[in-house]
């Protein structure tokens, strides 16, 4: 079977740069306060619930052998005020969090929106929609979600850590040198597994990534794929990239579950020796029946953040790589803009020429070679020739849809279409694409897509004009009938005409028809 496309993995980035994780943190300081102030009621939380197996201690040493029931009293009413303040504290940082990370979502969704809308026709042509939607969807979500909640339970876990030891220390310092002896083996393990942990998820990236581009692409071609019975090899297409995507998933899923369950087994192997070590020791000055259950449950709670550090780790390793995606997008050069000094376009007469043009897409392959033709004011004239001949190759050269190789294009004799703005030049022409692109919404949105400013009654003469107005009379809600996205309850005709009604409303000074018919 020919290779598709969607085979094609995109270069891996090693090693990872800092300035992506620095520049991701730009996002995070514009909410720098919310995410303090969540912190702090984290840290407060998470501190309250420390006191636990300290109450736990002083139960078992000093109010029940001292038949104390008016301290055991006092310890029941702590323990449950600190509960209840820590669900408190839970919440209220779960509701800031939430919040700051659909902040971020839109910020840095915006951002790379924002980019797309002026990257030239150029980076289209060479990536399915597919991948670049997984980028601004997926990827943004995931490496949102690590930026906010990532950064502040690290933040939160590592506090939560040294505040276990204190207290650890401050229960008794001897078995507290047992608990910590495991800690260098895991920090030893994290160093050796992190190399091959990072390639795994940008693997994985690249896998999803493709995945979804076909996805997008089978979805939009749905009839021509019935049209030619390629249903069972659009399906067999994406069973293998399925299966190429949940082997490497499962490949970086593995590798991060070694560090969990090699904390699991060292917690569970420094837990035997603190227990061994405590009744040892039971009966003599050093430890108390209290003072071994209450280290039993610090085990569990020092090793716990360090489990959860871990996890943390494997998200960020995990999003290190969608980070890369991102700031690859926002970074692919914008070839197609104003230059320096660009002057506006001033009302043109309409004049067009073509001086010494050459063109490809390919710089190695020219499709134009030093054309020169011109057209006047007022005159219409068709451009004949096979497909392929490079007709809306032109249409797109005189729109400044893409650079040319060499020459130039004037319009009225004296303004290089390459050193005047943008707006100013596509704003005095109205171009009907071959693609007649219908948007979701009403018909009348649709032709006023251009103008938005434009009253009904110059809608309604728009489409007279093009005799658009008697099909679109006699549907539903006339103008105001909803249609999906491309139109696919249109026929090809009637969007053809819709299109070229949005075209007549603009009122250009040049009017091209990439489809004439």
């Amino acid at each position: 079977m020919a290779r598709n496309r969607f085979d094609v993995d995109e270069k891996l980035e090693s090693p990872f740069r800092m300035a992506h994780l620095k520049r991701a943190l730009v996002y995070v300081r514009r909410h720098r306060f919310k995410m303090l102030l969540a912190l702090i009621l984290s840290g407060l939380a998470s501190v309250a619930g420390l006191f636990g197996p300290k109450i736990m201690q002083w139960t078992l040493d000093d109010a029940i052998p001292n038949k104390d029931v008016a301290l055991l009293l006092r310890l029941a009413l702590l323990y449950t005020g600190i509960i209840l303040l820590g669900i408190v504290f839970t919440t209220i940082r779960a509701r800031i969090m939430a919040l700051v990370s659909q902040d971020i979502i839109y910020d840095i969704r915006q951002d790379l929106f924002a980019h797309l809308q002026k990257l030239p026709f150029s980076y289209y042509d060479s990536r399915p929609a597919g991948k670049i939607l997984v980028r601004v969807i997926n990827y943004v979500n995931s490496v949102a979600n690590m930026l906010s909640n990532g950064i502040i339970n690290s933040i939160l876990e590592f506090i939560n850590l040294v505040v276990i030891i204190v207290f650890m220390f401050n229960t008794n310092a001897t078995l507290s040198w047992v608990i910590l002896a495991g800690l260098p083996i895991f920090i030893t393990l994290i160093i050796i597994i992190k190399p091959r942990q990072r390639k795994a998820w940008q693997e994985q990236s690249n896998k999803s990534s493709n995945y979804n581009a076909y996805l997008a692409e089978s979805i939009d071609g749905v009839r021509v794929s019935q049209l030619f019975s390629r249903q069972e090899i659009n399906i067999s297409i994406m069973r293998r990239l399925a299966v190429a995507c949940k082997k490497v998933w499962m490949k970086a899923v593995s590798i991060g579950n070694t560090i969990w369950v090699s904390a699991e087994l060292i917690t569970q192997i420094v837990f035997t020796f603190m227990y061994i070590a405590g009744v040892y020791w039971l009966g003599g000055t050093i430890v108390s029946f209290g003072v071994i259950l209450a280290m039993g449950q610090y085990v569990s709670r020092f090793w716990q953040p360090i489990l959860n550090l871990a996890n943390i780790y494997n998200m960020f390793i995990n999003n290190v790589a969608y980070l890369e995606r991102i700031f690859e997008t926002m970074d692919e050069p914008v070839t197609v803009d104003d230059i320096p000094g660009a002057s506006e376009l001033p009302a043109v007469g309409g004049d067009v020429e073509f001086r010494g043009v050459s063109f490809g897409y390919d710089p190695d392959i020219l499709i134009l070679q030093n054309v020169y033709f011109s057209v006047k004011a007022g005159q219409s004239i068709a451009l004949v020739g096979p497909t392929g001949a490079g007709k809306t190759t032109v249409v797109n050269l005189i729109s400044r849809f893409y650079n040319l190789t060499a020459g130039s294009i004037l319009i009225d004799g004296e303004h290089d279409i390459s050193k005047v703005t943008l707006h100013s030049l596509r704003s005095q022409m109205g171009i009907m694409l071959q693609d007649s692109f219908i948007f979701s919404g009403t018909i009348m949105d649709n032709i006023r897509y251009g103008r938005l400013d434009a009253t009904d009654q110059e809608v309604i003469a728009a489409a007279k004009a093009v005799h658009a107005h008697d099909f679109i009379s006699e549907m539903s809600k006339g103008y105001h009938t909803e249609v999906n996205e491309r139109g696919s309850r249109l026929s090809a005709g009637q969007k053809q005409l819709i299109s070229f009604a949005r075209t007549l409303l603009a009122d250009p000074r040049i009017l091209i028809l990439d489809e004439a018919t």
